[in-house]
């Protein structure tokens, strides 16, 4: 399967997990839900949204629950397959600096991450290098 073969494949086998796990963010405050899906080296998928508190800074955004779940699992850091985020209320998501920031410490560089929100043809992958170039990274 060629390299872009394969990241359709993984972008198609997460996307329906994460459009179930942005169905539930608990968004009361902002009323922006946002769902994330990620493929663990062994093949399972696990999910992640975003959780808000009415003060924004304790907000924890989809990205960094799947993270965050992931690791209190037993999974290993930079383990991961691929990662797909979103969000049903824009035309295009794209990860915050603080979950880029996570997403360096927990995800491989070559990690691909996609991003897509109610319009499929805005769709966008990068990898985590390309999302968050000279990166602090203390490993």
């Amino acid at each position: 399967m060629s390299r872009s073969n394969e990241l359709q494949a993984l972008f198609e086998r997460l996307l329906p997990e994460a459009i179930a796990a942005s169905q539930k963010a608990w968004c009361p405050h902002s009323d922006f839900p946002v769902g994330a899906a990620l493929l663990t080296a062994e093949g399972e998928v696990i999910q992640g949204c975003n959780v808000e508190n009415v003060s924004y800074g304790l907000t924890n955004c989809a990205e960094r629950t799947a993270l965050f779940t992931a690791i209190c699992q037993g999974e290993k850091p930079k383990s991961f397959q691929a990662m797909v985020v979103y969000a049903p209320k824009v035309a295009l998501i794209s990860p915050c600096g603080a979950c880029r920031q996570v997403m360096v410490e927990l995800l491989a560089k070559d990690c691909p991450v996609f991003c897509v929100g109610h319009d499929a043809s805005a769709t966008r992958d990068w990898t985590v290098e390309q999302l968050l170039p000279g990166a602090f990274d203390a490993f």
